[in-house]
């Protein structure tokens, strides 16, 4: 099969199309079909040498999220058969022709979404409603601050705490990104260098009550400022560094939650019940077109290179997604 390989750590020109062996399914694998992958900041991390595959995944092919066609199943799976649309998060490997998965990690593609849209889900929907709803309690008629507003994750998290009531605040570095948001539910767009000022005479003072994090240390004290009392800041990534003062004052007045996940290094249970909760929440909302994958651009599985670019250079609004055909 062919498979992005990444053949040393480096830049998007390490990247190369190779053949290599297709697996095969044992016990409850399944083997899919990928006919679309999205890209994720993950695949840069790993590619760079910082973010190393999971036990079980490949180390040298990236991708984190896939859409496709059930192949081949193992004697143990009782959940899919051959021919089934399916999508899923993957520890890596998504990036091939051919990939196995736990038949408790796929789900159904809606009849109203193609391979393309479908691979621009799992990873972005799957942590942004974990995000909000299991680790934050996002209630209804709560105010929630998303930043990277035109993220994979932020487009998703805009749209899921839109359909349960919230009102949204998002931050961005590009102006254009926020009116685009917009048009996604986004309610309030805000720059991301004084958020927590505007946060707060927007809010006359009440602030917050959730925030999704993915810069990290320049962020944190203005989080805290930006937060209402028992308000819950959940970090999803560390893009601008991961060592901060804390004004533990404000966190103890506030009586603040903080916490720090991340999707990729959960164990299998973990993921089966954040796949069974999302099945039952979000795909019916999929379905109906209430949310939707943002697609910015799609480009062959041999221009995945380029793809690495724009998505380093912050060029994206939504998903980067390679076919793979």
């Amino acid at each position: 099969m062919r498979a992005v390989i990444i053949t040393r750590p480096g830049g998007p020109e390490v990247l190369e199309i190779q053949d290599v062996e297709t697996p095969q399914p044992i016990g409850d694998q399944v083997r899919v079909r990928v006919r679309a992958s999205g890209i994720n900041r993950a695949d840069l991390l790993q590619r760079a040498g910082g973010y190393p595959a999971p036990a079980g995944s490949p180390s040298n092919i990236p991708g984190l999220e896939f859409a496709g066609e059930v192949d081949a199943v193992g004697p143990l799976v009782l959940a899919w058969k051959p021919g089934q649309r399916v999508m899923g998060l993957a520890g890596g490997g998504g990036q091939a022709e051919y990939i196995l998965t736990h038949e408790g990690l796929l789900l159904e593609i809606p009849q109203n979404l193609d391979f393309v849209q479908a691979a621009g889900i799992p990873e972005v929907f799957l942590t942004a409603h974990d995000a909000l709803f299991t680790q934050a309690g996002l209630q209804m008629g709560e105010r929630v601050l998303i930043h990277a507003a035109g993220s994979g994750v932020g487009t998703a998290a805009i749209q899921l705490a839109h359909a349960t009531g919230a009102t949204t605040f998002g931050t961005s570095r590009t102006p254009h990104k926020l009116e685009l948001a917009r048009e996604l539910g986004l309610d309030v767009g805000l720059s991301d260098h004084n958020f927590a000022a505007e946060v707060n005479r927007l809010t006359n003072g009440e602030g917050v009550h959730v925030v999704l994090d993915f810069i990290g240390a320049p962020y944190l004290e203005q989080n805290l400022q930006a937060l209402a009392l028992w308000g819950r800041l959940v970090f999803l990534a560390t893009l601008g560094g991961v060592q901060a003062n804390v004004n533990l004052g404000m966190l103890m007045g506030k009586r603040i939650l903080l916490r720090g996940v991340t999707m990729r290094t959960r164990t299998l249970e973990e993921k089966l019940a954040v796949t069974r909760c999302f099945a039952t929440s979000v795909l019916p909302l999929l379905a109906n077109g209430k949310v939707k994958p943002v697609i910015d651009q799609v480009y062959p599985l041999e221009k995945i290179a380029e793809a690495h670019k724009v998505m380093e250079e912050n060029r994206n609004f939504g998903k980067l997604i390679v076919r793979i055909d």
